[in-house]
């Protein structure tokens, strides 16, 4: 693994609060806003972003240090990592056209900046591919698990493959694999399990602690998964998973709630340490397929991949 320092190659930006939104703050400048909203990066640090150019409104202008607040613009700026981790697999755009993209995202590789990647994230990568600045992403799959991710290209019918997700008017297939529970692997082991074994998750969710991180609790259901086992051998088993609704990390969480939590996940049951990335050993998780009714030629789309395979019953 190769690591060296990193300039965002696109700019993130934030949209800056009203005053009835800060709680009681006030802030004469940008720079101010900038050094209490990101307190964890030294207040020195923006200060030097500012003089070399690095922050900017959203028609360009530059901000300096004296650039007085202004609720409800945006600034944009230049995320910086001290070192950033390539990570050593590929995308693949498996459909284009005028609107859309949809592309098979590699484990590992975060679909849009964020943490201690700038550059390494997928939408960075389709813009060089492609030269289309105007890629973005309609909907969210985390960088631990691999698979399909639709692009709009086009900012003017973007709404309309954000709409696909909202009216869950697009099917959304997934392939997990897991160790099996005590009470399956017996019944394997006895030729008495019975496929394929279904179960309906449904149960509350809300962000745990640390707050990347979710957790199950009392209450009414926000979420809901379908869950299949399809194939297995003495010790793990090949699901497919239906999120019906799309939380953060739901699959993950309802899996774990099932007792089987998905093979090599840092997550869930209990968080890893963090450390770097064990490309050796990515999150068994796939969004495998696509199918929808592209919302402006009509036409179906169904786009699938390859599947995950069992590893030896006799692996860690």
């Amino acid at each position: 693994m190769s690591a060296s320092p990193a300039i965002a190659a696109q700019p993130s930006y934030i949209v800056l609060p009203r005053e009835s939104e800060l709680n009681g703050q006030h802030f004469a400048t940008v720079l101010a806003f900038l050094q209490w909203r990101f307190a964890q990066i030294p207040a020195e640090v923006w200060l030097q972003r500012i003089e070399r150019g690095k922050v900017h409104w959203q028609g360009g202008e530059l901000i300096t240090v004296a650039s007085a607040y202004a609720p409800t613009q945006r600034v944009y700026y230049y995320r910086e990592v001290e070192a950033e981790t390539k990570v050593p697999f590929e995308a693949e755009i498996l459909h284009q056209d005028e609107h859309s993209l949809i592309v098979y995202k590699p484990h590992f590789l975060p679909v849009t900046p964020g943490g201690n990647y700038v550059n390494e994230c997928l939408v960075h990568r389709l813009r060089i591919a492609t030269g289309i600045d105007t890629i973005a992403p309609a909907h969210r799959l985390d960088k631990d698990t691999a698979g399909l991710v639709l692009f709009s290209t086009n900012p003017d019918t973007r709404h309309l493959y954000h709409q696909l997700f909202l009216d869950g008017a697009i099917n959304k297939q997934y392939q997990a694999v897991a160790k099996l529970s005590t009470q399956l692997m017996q019944q394997q082991q006895a030729s008495q399990l019975v496929l394929p074994n279904h179960w309906t998750v449904k149960n509350r969710m809300k962000p745990a602690n640390p707050s990347f991180t979710m957790a199950v609790v009392e209450g009414e259901a926000n979420t809901h998964s379908e869950i299949s086992l399809v194939q297995a051998n003495a010790q793990y088993g090949l699901f497919k998973l239906s999120p019906i609704t799309g939380k953060t990390h739901q699959l993950r969480v309802h899996m774990q709630s099932l007792g089987m939590p998905i093979l090599h996940d840092r997550f869930y049951p209990t968080l890893q340490p963090k450390g770097p990335d064990n490309f050796a050993k990515p999150l068994q998780l796939l969004a495998q397929s696509l199918n929808f009714i592209d919302p402006i030629t009509q036409q179906k789309r169904h786009v699938e991949v390859e599947g995950l395979s069992l590893p030896d019953s006799n692996c860690d």
